[in-house]
């Protein structure tokens, strides 16, 4: 299961996206170099809660039930999941309530050390803006530089980012060192090592630390079952396009499926 975007971004978009340094061809490139050795279940669940919020009802429970819901309209007994940044962390949490799972890849999210504290900062900062902003049209940004998150407009509404709000907190009192998953799950972990946001005085001066805790937890990791690549000098962006994950997947599930 891949919870990507499939569908072509506008031109526009696509050209905001490169300059970034995102990868708009991002799902297509991953659902179909995968789609060579295995069948590929891809639902855009980002897009679905951004045109469908769950302000107060996202938690991790439901999450795991939505996803759930797409494994079995694709009637997928078992499966393996790949998921990026928070989509990661949904699949954590879905590993820890189900033995359907053959395999687990969390990218851009640490298993151990996560960052749900500063995360939920971040997305209650995101939350006071929008509705502070519910009124004003984002004009778009001229002059991009890939990797100043401090920069980036609040282009969602209320409801969309509360939902986002309601996730980080019901997520505060997780122990991710005591996160059990079924004895013998295939599990693999990745992060640039440079993958550090930081957020400017609007966003509460947060550090949202990724690459840090994978490298720092790395042995323990392994030492419990899990895969774990720490990829030199990229950061979050850059260890998300599908010119590095694509290896990475395609390497690991040829040897563990």
């Amino acid at each position: 299961m891949v919870p990507a975007r499939f569908a072509p971004y506008p031109p526009e978009e696509a050209e905001t996206m490169r300059r970034w340094g995102a990868d708009p061809d991002l799902g297509p490139n991953l659902v179909n170099g995968l789609a060579r050795s295995h069948r590929v279940i891809v639902a855009d669940y980002e897009s679905h809660r951004m045109a469908h919020p769950a302000p107060d009802t996202l938690t991790p429970r439901n999450v795991t039930a939505d996803l759930l819901a797409i494994a079995d309209a694709a009637d997928a007994g078992s499966f393996a999941y790949y998921g990026y940044s928070w989509l990661a962390l949904c699949g954590l949490q879905l590993a820890i309530r189900t033995d359907r799972l053959w395999a687990l890849v969390m990218g851009g999210f640490p298993p151990l050390d996560g960052p749900y504290e500063s995360m939920l900062a971040v997305t209650r900062a995101a939350h006071s803006m929008s509705t502070q902003s519910a009124d004003v049209v984002p004009s778009p940004t001229a002059d991009v530089e890939p990797g100043d998150w401090d920069s980036v407009p609040v282009q969602t509404n209320k409801a969309q980012t509360r939902q986002f709000v309601t996730l980080y907190e019901a997520l505060q009192d997780f122990d991710d060192s005591a996160a059990e998953v079924q004895p013998g799950l295939p599990r693999l972990a990745f992060a640039g090592s440079d993958d550090l946001i930081d957020y400017g005085p609007a966003w509460g001066n947060v550090h949202v630390k990724i690459g840090e805790p994978l490298t720092t937890h790395k042995q323990e990791l392994i030492d419990s079952g899990w895969d774990v690549h720490v990829l030199p000098g990229l950061d979050h962006i850059g260890a998300m396009r599908s010119s590095v994950v694509l290896p990475l997947l395609t390497d690991w599930l040829r040897k563990v499926g």
